[in-house]
């Protein structure tokens, strides 16, 4: 087993692995930005170290700092936890040169699944659905009205190095696809130094259901049923449930198959996830895999009653995994909200400052993962999420009215949240009758019901 743990992150996902390092007797080392000497993982952890003052390209994206504090404090373990350097491959291969195990998948397989169009070409020849579109790289407005032509109107563009919805944009004819190539092209460039891009057919009205993955490095890979994260704003989730209301267990069967195929097919290892998008016949593609814990890896937690961080570091010192798919059995039903500082009747503006009166709810089957304690000041440098509540009961309904109670509960005072914004999704009808797709944060806000 791994005695000690650098984890690479901050906020509620760095608590949350130093909570499971205790757990199985593993130490802990907390890295932190100037911002967050005073945040609870720097006070939870075994050990911290300072790695820089201000963006997060100075501190928790500054991959010399990182690995020296790893090396100072004789960790011999990374946890990059979502997000920051958690997909990065030059800095999982930098672990291993330092003899450093990253807590992760292997750098070759993050490089494969990283680049989505070059993931595309791997599914399909592989046998898993892949919704249609190019094989090749697209670099430039002329191929990709070529290319549109053939897959047929409406199109997805995307980035190959994409992520957390950059570099994307849809054309619905072929009068704006260069203008819309062009943006995404732009951004992708920015974004992620890769102006590398690809098309998809757009699947209009989709549901985004995935299907959390966990394998070790004895071959074994398990699927831990699905999750529904089709309530979103701008690509990026706000409520994520299991299961999927959208999917029948016929397809829930196949779509697990089909994501223990995928993560065999490139020799996965560790916690990943294989997104999908289900259109209105119930079909099912691949759109991408993150290589990864996800944010919303609790909810699968809740109905599996599998501890998938722990399960994390026991494949990362080189143990199978304490499961396998027979004892997988969902029971009940999740439901997660994310609790961001930010205002929604102000277009989603960020509500950094200091939370002055903080109370979290509680009960049977009731989880909140948090780094906020009253006094803490929400930093403007950092994404604005501050929590995640989470929900179990016997079925879905009784799971929505849990999850009313807990935000009814909630109080958060000092910085304005979404708090509000998620009570009402959780009276909405579209929602309540488990019909709401990925556009369906836009039809709400614009007043749809």
């Amino acid at each position: 087993m791994l005695k000690k743990v650098l984890i690479a992150n901050r906020g509620e996902i760095a608590v949350r692995v130093i909570r499971a390092c205790r757990d199985l007797g593993i130490g802990s080392v907390a890295v932190y930005a100037e911002e967050d000497r005073n945040s609870l993982h720097v006070q939870l952890a075994d050990e911290r170290i300072c790695i820089g003052a201000g963006p997060a390209r100075n501190s928790y994206l500054n991959q010399d700092q990182i690995i020296t504090a790893a090396l100072n404090t004789g960790a011999d373990a990374i946890h990059p936890g979502y997000g920051f350097l958690s997909e990065n491959s030059a800095f999982a291969r930098r672990c291993a040169e330092f003899g450093l195990v990253f807590i992760g998948p292997t750098p070759e397989v993050i490089d494969r699944m990283g680049n989505k169009s070059q993931a595309r070409k791997t599914m399909m020849a592989a046998g898993v659905p892949v919704i249609p579109g190019t094989r090749e790289p697209v670099y430039d407005a002329g191929a990709a009205k070529k290319a549109a032509a053939e897959i047929g109107y409406p199109v997805m563009i995307k980035a190959s190095s994409g992520g957390g919805g950059k570099g994307m944009r849809q054309a619905m004819s072929e009068d704006e696809l260069a203008y819309q190539f062009e943006l995404a092209q732009r951004e992708s460039a920015n974004a992620f130094g890769d102006d590398t891009m690809y098309l998809e057919r757009l699947i209009e009205s989709p549901r985004h259901v995935e299907v959390q993955i966990m394998a070790d490095s004895f071959g074994h890979v398990v699927a831990l049923g699905d999750r529904d994260c089709s309530v979103q704003r701008n690509h990026q989730k706000l409520i994520e449930e299991s299961p999927s209301p959208a999917v029948d267990d016929e397809t829930r069967k196949r779509m697990c198959e089909s994501a223990v195929l995928a993560a065999k097919t490139v020799g996965y290892t560790n916690a990943g996830t294989i997104e999908f998008i289900v259109d209105g016949n119930g079909d099912f593609y691949f759109m991408e895999m993150n290589t990864r814990i996800q944010v919303e890896h609790g909810v699968t937690e809740l109905v599996t009653g599998v501890d998938l961080v722990e399960e994390q570091l026991r494949v990362a010192s080189g143990l199978p995994l304490g499961f396998t798919q027979e004892d997988v059995a969902l029971r009940g039903h999740a439901i997660e909200c994310r609790i961001n500082a930010e205002i929604p009747e102000k277009n989603f503006m960020p509500s950094p400052g200091k939370v002055t009166v903080l109370h979290l709810p509680g009960g049977n089957g009731v989880r909140v993962d948090t780094a906020l304690y009253t006094g803490y000041i929400v930093p403007s440098d950092f994404d604005s999420m501050i929590a995640k509540i989470l929900v179990h009961a016997p079925d879905r309904e009784a799971a929505i009215r849990k999850m009313r109670a807990a935000l009814n509960e909630t109080l958060i005072i000092g910085v304005e949240t979404n708090l509000d914004f998620q009570f009402r999704i959780m009276h909405n009808r579209i929602f309540c009758e488990g019909r709401a797709d990925t556009g369906f944060i836009e039809q709400y806000v614009r007043g749809g019901k």
